[in-house]
C-alpha cells in the first residue's frame, strides 16, 4: 500500500467509529498533511466518494471541511486511510466556542428583549392618555409583536413542560409556561376584544427575556465545569501509528495492547500511555498538568495519553491503551465531579419538587378567593398569572448546582479533580490537614546512600524489582548502575507497610522496614540464619511543600504528618518544613486509627498520601486527596486528585470549598427571603403580571450571579 504523498507511511483502510453526520457538513482533522499534494490527494479521494459534493483542505489548521448529502464518516475516514492519509472526525461541542445550545438561547433571549423593548413603547404610548382607537390600534400591533415572540422565544421552557406533564410530573418550566401561555392567551384576547388586559403582552415577554437570560448564565455556568470534561475528551486520539514486520500502519488507538510498538511524529498528540523505546522530545503536558514548562523524554521515559510531543520523532512501547489510558479514567473522573451534590443540593431539590404543585395551589386559591371577594374575574386572573409567576421556583433551583459546578470548573483548571459526590460539602469543614512523607511531601526519588556489597545488592534489588515503593525503585536504580544483576526471585508477595516477601534459592527473604533496635530509618534484607542488611536512603523534599504547609498554617488549619518510615527521617523532614506533629513507622491501620481519634477529639480531616498504605487513611478521613502520580488504590480511595503535582493547590482547594458552600448558603436565603417577601405581596393583589416577572427574573439573576462570581 503506498501514500499519494511520498513523504507520508502507508496506512491501512482501519476507521474508528465517530458518529454519523446527516446534516450536509462534515469537518476532519488530518495530522499527516504538509503539503500541496497532500491538499490534492484528499480532496481528490474525498470528491470520489458519493454524495460528496465540496471538499476543501486547510493545510494551516490540517482540517478539511466536507459538504454533500447524506455524509458518512466512517467511510470518508476510511478511504482516507486506504489511500495513506489519518483521519479524525472533529467533534463542533468539543472545540471553543459558546456551543450551539447557548447560541441558541441567547439568540431567543435577543428576540424576546427586541420585542419587549417595542411592546413597552407601545405601552407607554396608552397610558400616556391614547384614545380608545389609537390603544386598540397599539394593542393589536403589540399582539403581532408578542405573540410570535413569544412563542418563538418561550420555547426552551414550552418543551421542558410539555416533556414533564407527558411524564407525570411537574417541574419549574410547568408554571412558567402556564403564566406565559395565561398572560399571552388573555392580552391576546384583550386585544382582540378591546378590553384592558391587552396590556399584559409587556408582562410575558418581561418574563420572559428575564427568564432567559436567566437559564444563559446558568449554562454559561454549567460550562465551566462541562468544558473541562469535554476539554479532556478532545485530547483523545482514535488513531495510532502501529509499527509492526517493519511496516507503518494506521489503526484504531482502542485495538492496542500492551506491549506494541507505535510511532509518535512531532506535533502529534499521544494516543496511548507508554515508555518511550527509541528517540528523544520534548513533550508538552500542559493540558493534563497544567505545566507549560517543555518536559525532555528519551529513551525508557514515561509518556501518557494526551501528552503533545513537541520535537523529535519517538517510538512508544504501548503500556495501556483505549479506555485504561490515564486519559480516559481522568476523562471519567470529570464526568462523574459534573453530577456533583450536597447535603445543600438536596435539600434545594427537595424544596424545588414541593414548590412546583404549591405554585399552583396558591395560584387557583387566589384566583377564587379574589373572584368570591370581588366578582371581577378579569381581577381575580390577574392576581392568579402575578402569584403564579412571582412564586416560580427558579432560584431556588439554582441555589446550589450552579455553585457546584462552578467550583467545579474552577478546581479543575488550578489542576484539581473532585470526583466524590459530596466532596466539596466535606472540605468545606477540614480543619486539620494530614500528610504522608514519602511521595507526598517528599519528591518520591530516594537515593541509595552508605556502602552496600554487591551480592546483598543484588538480592536486594530482585526483591525490589516488583515494588513501586519509592525505596525499591532506588535500590533497582542502584543496582543498574552498578551493573548489579538483581536475583532471582520467586513467590513474591508485598504487604502494605512491611514490605515485599520472596524465596531466593529456597531461602524465604524478606525486603522491609527495619526492626526499631536497628536504628535505620531505611530498609533492612532479613532472612532466617543471617544478619540483617540495612540499607539507607536519603530524600528530596518537594520545593513547594513548605510554602503550602506554611500557608495551610496562615489560614488556621492544623497540619501532621504520618509516615511508616523511621523516626530519624521523620523529624528530619518534619524539622525542614516546621510540622510539630510527625508520627513515624506507622502501619496502614495506625493512620487509620490515628484519623479516627482525631476525629472523636472533634475535627474534620484531609488526608493526603501516594501510597498503598495510604489508602485506609483516605478512605477513613472525612475527605481524601491523592496525586495523580499515586498508586491506583489511593486514587480510588481519595475524594479528590491532584493533577497538577502542587501540593500548594491543597490551599486553594480548602478556600473554595468552604466559599461554595458559603455562596450555597447564601443562595439558598436569598430564594428563601424572596419568596418571604413576594408570595404574600402578589397574594395582595400589589405586583402587577409585569412587576411579577421583573421580581421573580430579577431573584433568579441574583442566584446565578452570585453563583457564577470568580472564586478568589
Amino acid at each position: 500500500m503506498t501514500a499519494i504523498c511520498p513523504a507520508c507511511p502507508p496506512h491501512d483502510a482501519a476507521p474508528f467509529r465517530p458518529a454519523a453526520s446527516s446534516e450536509g457538513a462534515l469537518s476532519l482533522h488530518l495530522p499527516d498533511i504538509h503539503c500541496a499534494g497532500c491538499i490534492a490527494g484528499v480532496e481528490r479521494i474525498l470528491h470520489d466518494l458519493p454524495g460528496v459534493t465540496r471538499a476543501r483542505v486547510n493545510l494551516s489548521l490540517r482540517r478539511v471541511a466536507i459538504e454533500g448529502v447524506a455524509l458518512d464518516p466512517d467511510r470518508a475516514i476510511e478511504a482516507l486511510a486506504a489511500g495513506g492519509y489519518r483521519a479524525r472526525e472533529i467533534d463542533a461541542g468539543l472545540l471553543p466556542g459558546s456551543g450551539p445550545e447557548l447560541r441558541d438561547l441567547l439568540m431567543r433571549t435577543g428576540v424576546a428583549g427586541f420585542a419587549m423593548m417595542n411592546v413597552m413603547l407601545m405601552s407607554v404610548a396608552v397610558w400616556s392618555g391614547a384614545d380608545a382607537s389609537t390603544a386598540r390600534l397599539l394593542h393589536l400591533l403589540a399582539a403581532l409583536i408578542a405573540v410570535p415572540a413569544v412563542a418563538f422565544s418561550g420555547r426552551p421552557f414550552f418543551r421542558s413542560a410539555v416533556a414533564a406533564v407527558m411524564a407525570g410530573r411537574l417541574n419549574m418550566d410547568v408554571p412558567i409556561t402556564l403564566a406565559l401561555v395565561l398572560s399571552t392567551g388573555v392580552s391576546f384576547h384583550g386585544a382582540l376584544t378591546g378590553a384592558e388586559q391587552a396590556g399584559w403582552f409587556d408582562a410575558a415577554l418581561a418574563l420572559t427575556f428575564f427568564l432567559l437570560i436567566g437559564r444563559c448564565l446558568d449554562h454559561a455556568g454549567r460550562r465551566a465545569a462541562r468544558s473541562a470534561a469535554a476539554e479532556l475528551a478532545a485530547l483523545d486520539i482514535p488513531q495510532a501509528i502501529l509499527l509492526s514486520g517493519g511496516e507503518r500502519r494506521a489503526v484504531r488507538a482502542e485495538t492496542l495492547v500492551p506491549g506494541d510498538l507505535v510511532e509518535l511524529r512531532p506535533g502529534d498528540r499521544c494516543p496511548v500511555d507508554g515508555t518511550v523505546e527509541d528517540g528523544s522530545s520534548e513533550l508538552d503536558r500542559s493540558a493534563l498538568t497544567g505545566e507549560s514548562a517543555p518536559v525532555p523524554v528519551s529513551a525508557g521515559g514515561a509518556v501518557a495519553a494526551g501528552e503533545i510531543n513537541l520535537s523529535g520523532l519517538l517510538t512508544l512501547r504501548v503500556a495501556r491503551a483505549g479506555q485504561d489510558t490515564t486519559l480516559a479514567r481522568m476523562t471519567a473522573l470529570v464526568a462523574a465531579a459534573e453530577s456533583q451534590r450536597s447535603r445543600w443540593s438536596g435539600l434545594a431539590d427537595r424544596a424545588a419538587r414541593i414548590y412546583a404543585p404549591l405554585v399552583h395551589i396558591l395560584s387557583a386559591a387566589a384566583f377564587a378567593g379574589w373572584w368570591i371577594a370581588t366578582g371581577d374575574g378579569w381581577r381575580a386572573l390577574d392576581v392568579a398569572i402575578s402569584v403564579l409567576v412571582i412564586t416560580c421556583p427558579c432560584a431556588l433551583g439554582l441555589a446550589v448546582p450552579a455553585v457546584s459546578t462552578v467550583a467545579t470548573g474552577r478546581l479543575f483548571r488550578l489542576g484539581l479533580l473532585v470526583k466524590s459526590s459530596t466532596a466539596l460539602e466535606r472540605l468545606a469543614g477540614i480543619d486539620l490537614v494530614a500528610f504522608d512523607k514519602t511521595g507526598t511531601l517528599t519528591t518520591g526519588a530516594a537515593r541509595l546512600v552508605g556502602p552496600v556489597a554487591d551480592h546483598d545488592l543484588a538480592l536486594a534489588a530482585g526483591l525490589a524489582a516488583g515494588s513501586s515503593h519509592p525505596y525499591s525503585r532506588a535500590l533497582v536504580v542502584a543496582a543498574r548502575n552498578r551493573g548489579v544483576a538483581p536475583a532471582r526471585v520467586d513467590d513474591v508477595r508485598e504487604v502494605p507497610g512491611i514490605g515485599v516477601e520472596g524465596t531466593v534459592q529456597g531461602m524465604r527473604m524478606r525486603l522491609g522496614r527495619p526492626e526499631e533496635p536497628s536504628g535505620s530509618d531505611g530498609v533492612a534484607l532479613t532472612a532466617a540464619g543471617r544478619d540483617p542488611v540495612t540499607f539507607d536512603f536519603d530524600e528530596e523534599v518537594r520545593p513547594e511543600a513548605m510554602t503550602a504547609v506554611d500557608c495551610l498554617r496562615a489560614h488556621g488549619y492544623g497540619v501532621a504528618m504520618l509516615s511508616g518510615d523511621g523516626r530519624a527521617a521523620v523529624a528530619d523532614v518534619a524539622a525542614r518544613l516546621r510540622i510539630d506533629e510527625a508520627l513515624s513507622r506507622l502501619m496502614p491501620c495506625d493512620k487509620s486509627a490515628w484519623v479516627g481519634a482525631r476525629q472523636a477529639s472533634g475535627n474534620s480531616v484531609l488526608m493526603v498520601g501516594d501510597g498503598m498504605n495510604d489508602a485506609a487513611g483516605l478512605a477513613s478521613a472525612d475527605a481524601g486527596l491523592a496525586p495523580s502520580t499515586a498508586l491506583e488504590a489511593a486514587r480510588s480511595a481519595a475524594d479528590v486528585v491532584l493533577i497538577s503535582g502542587d501540593l500548594r493547590r491543597v490551599v486553594d482547594l480548602l478556600a473554595i470549598a468552604r466559599s461554595s458552600l458559603g455562596r450555597m448558603r447564601q443562595n439558598i436565603v436569598i430564594a428563601a427571603g424572596y419568596n418571604l417577601i413576594a408570595i404574600p405581596l402578589a397574594l395582595a393583589g400589589l405586583a402587577s403580571p409585569l412587576m411579577a416577572a421583573l421580581a421573580m427574573s430579577m431573584s433568579s439573576l441574583t442566584v446565578t450571579l452570585n453563583s457564577i462570581r470568580r472564586f478568589t
